[in-house]
C-alpha cells in the first residue's frame, strides 16, 4: 500500500530531524521502471520558483545515478542536453560516481508545461494493444524489471538538422570467410552549449552518495554486491519455521527461532540471487563452518582465505509477540543484504536471535514495511518449509488497463 510506505518514509525523515517546511514532499518511484517519475517531473518544475541547483543525495547504492539518467531523458532536463551530456556512470561499487554530473533544467514556462500535459493526457487513453511492438518489447522489459512500472517520456524533442545517414557502403562489406571490420571513425566535432543557453541555467546534480558505516555492503567485492543489490524486482520467499530451526540468507545473515507454542512464517525480501537455506539449530554451526564463503551460501565468495578477513556473525535476541496468521508483526533488517518480515499467531510470543557480520547494522522495524507480504505465495512444497514463490502482477501507471489485471 503506498500511501503506509509514505508514512513510513515521513516518520523515518522526522526521525532524521527533517520535518516541517524542510519536507516538501515524498514520492514513490522506479528509476529503474519509471513508476512515478512522471509525477515527479511535475512536481520538480513547479518548485521552479524556489531559485537555486538541484541536487540528488542519499547513500551509496540507492540509485541516484539511475534516477539522474532517468531525469535527463525526461521532461526535466533541456532537450539538447542527453547528446551532449555523458550518461551518469553507474556503479555497484561505494562512491564511484567519477565525476560531480550535472544536466540543466529545463525553464517550465506556461506553454511548455501545457504541451507536456497535453502529451501526458494522450498517453494516459492508449492501452497496451495501442503500443508499437518496439514499445511493448521495452514495456515488458520494465515488468520483469519491477511490479509498478511508468512509461518516462519527452515533450520537447532536438530537431535533428539531417535525417539522412551518411554511410560508406564498401566500409560495411565483408565476404563470408572474414570478420566484419569496424568503419573508421570520422572525428565527431563534440556538441556543446552556447554561452546564452546556460549562462542562467539551473542544474540537477548528480553527487558520490554518503558512504553508511556500518552497511554489509562495505564488507563485499565488487562481484558480491552485485549479487546482493537486487536488479530485478524482489519475489518473496516465504518459510515455516518451528522452534529450533534457523534461516541463513545466504551467510551475510542468520535468524534462529529459539522459542515459542507454534509455527511462525518468515519471509525473505532480498536479492533473489541470494540463497536461502532453512536448518536446524544442531546443524547451524557446522553448515556456517564448512559453507561459508562456498557456492552453497555464496556471499561471501572466495573460500577459507576469503572468510579468514570477513568478520563473524554476531547476535543479538529479539522478542516479538505476533499479531496474527496474515500480518507480519516486524521486520529484521539485516544490514543491506535484505530483510525478514515475521508473521506469527496472535499474542504468541517468540524468542529469537538474529545475526549480522561483526560492524553492521541489525534492526527490528516495528511496524514492518510490508505487513501483509506473508500471504504473497504459493502453494506449500510438500516435505520443505518453503512455499512455492509467486511473483504479483505488473501495473503499468500511465495507460489504460484492459479487462481484469
Amino acid at each position: 500500500h503506498l500511501g503506509r510506505l509514505r508514512q513510513r518514509v515521513a516518520a523515518a525523515c522526522a526521525r532524521a530531524g527533517l520535518r516541517g517546511a524542510a519536507l516538501v514532499d515524498i514520492r514513490l518511484v522506479s528509476a529503474k521502471t519509471g513508476y512515478g517519475v512522471e509525477g515527479l517531473v511535475s512536481r520538480l518544475q513547479r518548485s521552479w520558483k524556489c531559485a537555486g541547483d538541484v541536487y540528488l543525495l542519499g547513500a551509496t547504492n540507492s540509485g541516484k545515478s539511475t534516477l539522474f539518467n532517468t531525469l535527463l531523458r525526461s521532461d526535466y532536463c533541456k532537450s539538447r542536453a542527453p547528446d551532449i551530456i555523458d550518461r551518469a556512470t553507474v556503479s555497484p561499487w561505494p562512491g564511484t560516481t567519477l565525476n560531480l554530473l550535472k544536466f540543466p533544467i529545463i525553464n517550465p514556462t506556461c506553454d511548455r508545461i501545457f504541451r507536456r500535459q497535453e502529451r501526458l493526457k494522450e498517453e494516459a487513453t492508449k492501452t497496451e494493444d495501442q503500443l508499437s511492438s518496439e514499445e511493448k518489447k521495452y514495456l515488458n522489459q520494465l515488468k520483469k524489471q519491477g511490479y509498478l512500472v511508468g512509461r518516462v517520456g519527452r515533450t520537447f524533442q532536438q530537431q535533428k538538422s539531417n535525417a539522412e545517414i551518411d554511410f560508406d557502403p564498401d566500409t560495411l562489406s565483408y565476404s563470408m570467410d572474414e570478420d566484419p571490420r569496424d568503419a573508421p571513425k570520422k572525428l565527431e566535432e563534440r556538441e556543446e552549449f552556447t554561452h546564452n543557453e546556460v549562462k542562467d541555467a539551473r542544474w540537477c546534480f548528480d553527487t558520490p552518495g554518503i558512504v553508511k558505516e556500518d552497511c554489509v555492503l562495505n564488507l563485499l567485492t565488487e562481484k558480491e554486491v552485485k549479487l546482493v543489490l537486487p536488479s530485478h524486482a524482489i519475489v518473496p520467499r516465504t518459510f515455516i519455521l518451528k522452534p529450533g530451526m534457523v534461516l541463513f540468507l545466504a551467510a551475510l545473515g542468520r535468524i534462529d527461532y529459539l522459542e515459542g507454542e507454534k509455527p511462525a512464517w518468515f519471509s525473505v525480501l532480498a536479492s533473489n540471487l541470494l540463497p536461502v537455506h532453512v536448518t536446524t539449530l544442531s546443524n547451524a554451526d557446522t553448515i556456517y563452518e564448512k559453507h561459508a564463503g562456498q557456492e552453497f551460501l555464496k556471499v561471501p565468495m572466495g573460500g577459507e582465505e576469503r572468510m579468514k578477513e570477513f568478520p563473524p556473525l554476531v547476535p543479538q535476541d529479539v522478542t516479538l509477540k505476533g499479531i496474527g496468521t496474515t500480518e507480519a508483526v516486524a521486520d529484521i533488517k539485516l544490514s543491506s543484504a535484505g530483510w525478514v518480515a515475521v508473521t506469527a499467531h496472535e499474542e504468541e510470543e517468540l524468542l529469537l536471535r538474529a545475526y549480522t557480520p561483526k560492524g553492521t547494522a541489525l534492526v527490528v522495524r516495528e511496524p514492518p514495511l510490508l505487513p501483509y507480504i506473508s500471504a504473497i505465495r504459493g502453494a506449500r512444497i510438500p516435505g520443505t518449509p518453503a512455499y512455492r514463490t509467486k511473483k504479483p502482477p505488473s501495473f503499468v501507471e500511465n495507460l489504460r488497463t484492459t479487462g481484469s489485471r
